[in-house]
């Protein structure tokens, strides 16, 4: 049986290099879209800083135990009675290595589950930006389901958008909504975004949560936005667009097992070989 409805929500950020400034737009927003009737609130990536990779970074985060904010936050989900996806901090895992984490903070103040980013973007854009976030990142090796009081939670950060396996692995598990908290660039987001979205939505037959990152940042680095909430038959719900703040929708978690029920795919995996052409013998030969 389905879980009642309920509201969800996106926050639309447009983080600088000020950790503490972050935390406090990012909480401002929380609280209004608690306050709009949102129980199940999503930040988005960098949530506690948008900084570039090496030495600035690495001075500018602690270990989870020495960061305010996931105490901050954890307290504020309490404090509002809501479940809180931050889409990720940036917490320092050893000495040159940082997790991209993300936490999903329920309504009881406890962190339920913690994600590291999988999947890591080291690229070079067309338009002469470059990233390579496995020189400063640690990435993550394991997938993170979460149980929720409106029911079970997949937890993937930006980049992993482009590795459907992940999802349908989650999918296939139980999650029947998924957060993707983003930084997208501007380039990538204007050619990608929506479609890579609505198409790990109708995947998987589940709610997508994708709160994102807009604007131009302290460090330069220019973010998409356009936080969405997309419904499990690939629908966009409600689009953030460019401006910092917060997004709304009333979630039916029965449109889940509706989705599933009229193209059932997640049960239809079948087991393949790879071939290449030159292998297999032609038809005359048979």
């Amino acid at each position: 049986m389905s879980a009642a409805p309920f509201r969800a929500a996106c926050v639309t950020l447009c983080s600088g290099r000020e950790p503490a400034t972050n935390i406090e737009a990012a909480s401002d927003l929380v609280r209004d879209a608690a306050r709009n009737g949102a129980g199940f609130i999503c930040t988005p990536e960098n949530t506690l800083l948008m900084e570039s990779g090496g030495k600035h970074l690495l001075a500018a985060v602690k270990p989870e135990d020495d960061t305010p904010a996931v105490r901050d936050l954890a307290a504020l989900a309490a404090d509002l009675g809501i479940w809180l996806s931050v889409g990720s901090l940036a917490i320092k895992v050893s000495e040159d290595k940082v997790a991209n984490r993300s936490f999903l903070m329920g309504p009881d103040g406890r962190i339920h589950a913690r994600y590291d980013k999988i999947h890591m973007f080291d690229v070079s854009l067309p338009n002469g930006e470059s990233y390579l976030e496995s020189k400063s990142y640690r990435p993550g090796g394991d997938a993170v389901l979460a149980q929720t009081g409106f029911g079970t939670v997949g937890l993937t950060v930006c980049y992993d958008l482009r590795f459907p396996d992940l999802y349908r692995t989650l999918a296939q598990a139980g999650a029947e909504y998924l957060t993707v908290p983003s930084a997208f660039t501007q380039v990538t987001g204007e050619a990608h975004w929506h479609v890579l979205l609505r198409a790990r939505a109708i995947e998987t037959g589940a709610f997508v949560f994708a709160a994102a990152q807009s604007g131009t940042h302290e460090n330069g680095r220019k973010t998409y936005g356009h936080s969405l909430i997309i419904d499990p038959w690939g629908e966009v719900l409600v689009d953030g667009g460019l401006e910092t703040g917060f997004v709304c929708a009333d979630i039916d978690p029965a449109k889940v097992e509706e989705a599933r029920s009229r193209i059932p795919s997640l049960t239809h995996d079948r087991d393949f070989a790879l071939r290449h052409a030159s292998e297999v013998a032609p038809l005359s030969a048979q």
